[in-house]
């Protein structure tokens, strides 16, 4: 008996799924393994709302600050430049020679809205199609959102995705604690909306005494500082927000306090760098979530657009709030609406009956095909074993998340994993029938067979694409598996048995043709 590539190639691909499959099987600490689903092992489920109406007044603000930029750039003398209802920008210019240049500034430097005039006074609103866009967007950046900052923590394969028109499914496995579920909630929902704003010096001084309608009516806001009772009167109208961000990362300051060190892009390091220029011997508030971190007096002009957050922050606070910089601010706040934490004794329970199921319908497989084929059924069953072990070790060197539907698509592919077999060695009895060779028989009936096999795995294979590709949480798992069944039964169940037919054919006898085929009556029909 001769050795073949086929056979070569099959032996290879069996060492590499037994042994890429050694550390998901003993769950042994060293190696890459397969990750259990939220069904398997447990974990956090959540349904968030979201507040879309706050990410319009969100917008609003950043476009008065962008307004307030270009007309401060091009030295247009305006008055009264604050925010209506969280809907409108007001503003007045002092001169009419502006008007012309400031309605082009408008026009070509902020899009979907409506400017409105009155002589040399101006309301500027968001087009209905802009505030459509501005709530989609809301809902589509907080999925974005929350899983870069669960994906940043370390977490495996967590499940985000958008449900219906406004709400967020979130699942996390391997949440086991109620003080890693409270993290986790606090990192989810935290709108890490960063803002440096202008302290107004003139009216600073009695701001314990004003009411927060007087400082609206200034165009100010009041905010608290995080550590003290202090508060701070400051301009409504951001100098820069957290949009200009690019980086964030946790250092320590002389006295080995943890901080965040962020740096803005190239059009929020030059806004910046302008500001701190022009207002030297001024303050400017580092705001975080409405809460003041800092408010430092402006000594020199700063750029390179490098800030520091100091909060007297403990190191997992900063770590988890520079993820959240990092990954981007809310642009709407999120709310749980349902909570539910499904217990790792539940995960117990579907591992082993999916178990038993996956074993059950192994035995049976493996014992139909022996009693049915004889030989061949021995053959098309190493083949199936090659395959459960290449789809193990496939999945286990991705990282895959394995789901309750991801073991029903194991199961499934036991059945599948044989299909090509079934069909080769009818095949091959047929030719048996008609008085053909044994070595002829083989290689038609693998090339008549090769066809019909082809077609049927790839409409599968394209199914399990399209679950892959449009479908969320547990269809994925279910595509997954199905989707690497495929392909390793293509090599397993074709390569692999055609090889070790090929180096089995010297020792098949004419004679015993049941034993080897299973054909009860030997001959022609």
């Amino acid at each position: 008996m001769k050795l073949n590539f086929r056979i070569i190639l099959f032996a290879f691909a069996l060492i590499f799924g037994v042994v890429f499959s050694i550390p998901s099987l003993t769950q042994s600490e060293q190696g890459k393994k397969i990750t259990l689903g939220l069904d398997l092992q447990g974990g956090l489920h959540m349904l968030l709302g979201i507040k879309s109406e706050v990410a319009i007044e969100s917008r609003i603000k950043s476009m008065a600050a962008s307004v307030k930029y270009m007309f401060d750039d091009e030295e247009i003398i305006f008055d009264e430049l604050r925010m209506v209802d969280g809907k409108k920008i007001v503003f007045e210019l002092l001169d009419k020679d502006d008007v012309a240049k400031a309605k082009k500034l408008l026009k070509d430097g902020i899009e979907g809205t409506v400017l409105s005039e009155n002589g040399l006074k101006f309301s500027l609103s968001m087009t209905d199609a802009e505030v459509a866009r501005t709530k989609s967007s809301a809902i589509n950046q907080a999925v974005d959102t929350i899983r870069n900052r669960l994906n940043e923590f370390g977490l495996a394969e967590p499940t985000v995705a958008k449900q219906g028109s406004d709400k967020i499914l979130v699942e996390v496995p391997g949440i086991k604690t109620q003080e890693d579920e409270q993290r986790i909630r606090e990192l989810i929902a935290r709108a890490a909306h960063l803002q440096l704003m202008a302290v107004d010096e003139d009216r600073n001084a009695r701001v314990s005494t004003m009411s927060v309608q007087e400082a609206k009516s200034y165009g100010d806001v009041i905010l608290a500082d995080v550590n003290t009772p202090e508060k701070y009167l400051l301009r409504a109208i951001p100098v820069l927000d957290g949009s200009m961000l690019t980086d964030a990362k946790v250092g320590f300051d002389q006295n080995n306090q943890p901080v965040i060190n962020f740096a803005l892009n190239g059009q929020g390091a030059k806004i910046f760098g302008d500001f701190t220029g022009k207002y030297v011997g001024k303050r400017m508030a580092v705001v975080l979530d409405n809460n003041v971190y800092s408010a430092p007096v402006i000594n020199e002009r700063i750029g390179g657009g490098h800030v520091q957050i100091s909060g007297r922050f403990k190191l997992s606070e900063a770590h988890d709030l520079a993820i959240a910089l990092r990954s981007g601010a809310l642009l709407a706040p999120v709310y749980v609406m349902e909570k539910r934490s499904v217990g790792p004794s539940l995960g117990a329970d579907n591992i082993k009956a999916s178990m038993e199921a996956l074993m059950l319908g192994f035995v049976l497989v493996v014992f139909f095909m022996i009693f049915y084929y004889g030989m061949a059924g021995v053959v098309a069953d190493v083949a199936l074993i090659g395959n459960l072990f290449l789809i193990l070790a496939i999945m286990s060197l991705f990282g895959a998340t394995l789901t309750l539907p991801g073991m029903a698509g194991i199961v499934l592919t036991v059945g599948m994993a044989v299909d090509a077999n079934v069909i080769i060695n009818e095949r091959i009895r047929e030719l048996l029938h008609e008085g053909k060779s044994i070595a002829k028989s083989v290689e038609d009936g693998y090339d008549k067979a090769f066809t019909a096999i082809l077609d049927a795995n790839v409409t599968t294979l394209i199914a399990a694409v399209a679950l892959w590709a449009y479908g969320t949480g547990p269809l994925k798992g279910f595509a997954l598996t199905m989707g690497i069944g495929i392909l390793a039964s293509m090599l397993t169940a074709i390569v692999g048995t055609h090889g070790i037919y090929q180096w089995l054919l010297p020792k098949i006898n004419k004679n015993k043709l049941g034993f080897w085929f299973g054909i009860k009556k030997e001959g022609k029909k």
